[in-house]
């Protein structure tokens, strides 16, 4: 399995939980943290990875780039955007609290 396909199926699933737990204004609010989230990923993950703390097995990475990034690393920041707050949210909604 490659690293898209991972990262599209769990990608997606996190995009799901979040338009399922998040009410319509909250829902505006994760989409404008998108666009911070990424910037900042694709600056860091460019340092860690032009300095070689991190790298990808290149058989298993669709070959896409942004820098010295693969686009498959970008899944991580949009589906923490919208699965960190929902869980958050449904932890907050339980009944009985941890």
């Amino acid at each position: 399995m490659t690293y898209l396909l991972l990262n599209i199926l769990f990608t997606l699933t996190a995009i799901v939980t979040g338009f399922w737990l998040y009410p319509k204004r909250l829902r505006k609010i994760a989409s404008m943290a998108l666009v911070p989230l990424l910037l900042a990923t694709a600056i860091f993950d460019n340092l860690i990875v032009g300095f070689g703390i991190v790298a990808y097995d290149p058989s298993k990475i669709c070959g896409l780039f942004i820098g010295f990034v693969p686009v498959e690393d970008f899944c991580y920041s949009i589906a923490a955007v919208w699965l960190v707050p929902a869980i958050w949210r449904a932890a907050l909604n339980r009944k009985y609290q941890f």
